[in-house]
């Protein structure tokens, strides 16, 4: 999966980081990450190749079965944030959480069965990413309960495009 820091839709922004992710550090920088195959390993990419209707190139999802609901995931800063906090969990990023795309300022319940656009890119949001077990092991215990509701959202990928590092991000939903 890929992830990238997306702000207030139409503003510019920077990137983010999880599966193929983008995350942005303490330090302001950012990094894209692709989870390939087998143990699904998170290995950093400075962009990724958005397919459409099949997912990110070297994702772990790519090509994962006809029209695919979570060809590409969303995921808020703001509620993983509240989520380390609630839980008293330190030591994690948003990388943790195996989602492709993080994002700021946003209401992701907004994008569920809509088109919207990021870097060029169109996406179809399809709705909720729920939440599963693997939350509880990899952020921590009670996390799985927690997002229920705010587990992000998933997407099809409608255009062909490329996501990068340092591209200026702008997003915006359609009418």
């Amino acid at each position: 999966t890929a992830n990238i820091l997306v702000g207030e839709i139409g503003s510019g922004i920077v990137l983010d980081e999880p599966s193929v992710c983008c995350f942005i550090d303490d330090g302001g920088r950012s990094r894209l990450y692709a989870a390939g195959a087998g143990a699904h390993p998170i290995v950093e990419r400075d962009e990724v190749t958005c397919v459409a209707g099949r997912g990110i190139e070297g994702d772990r999802f790519f090509d994962y079965k006809a029209d695919y609901k979570g060809q590409i995931t969303f995921f808020a800063a703001e509620v993983f944030e509240t989520l380390c906090d609630r839980l008293g969990v330190t030591g994690k990023t948003t990388a943790d959480l195996r989602r492709n795309v993080i994002t700021r300022g946003i209401d992701l319940t907004d994008w569920y069965e809509r088109e919207f656009e990021v870097q060029g890119v169109r996406f179809w949001g399809m709705g909720e990413c729920k939440p599963c077990y693997w939350m509880d092991r990899a952020i921590g215990a009670g996390a799985e309960d927690a997002l229920r509701g705010n587990g992000g959202l998933r997407a099809k990928i409608l255009s062909n495009g490329r996501l990068a590092v340092s591209a200026p991000v702008a997003a915006r939903r359609s009418a």
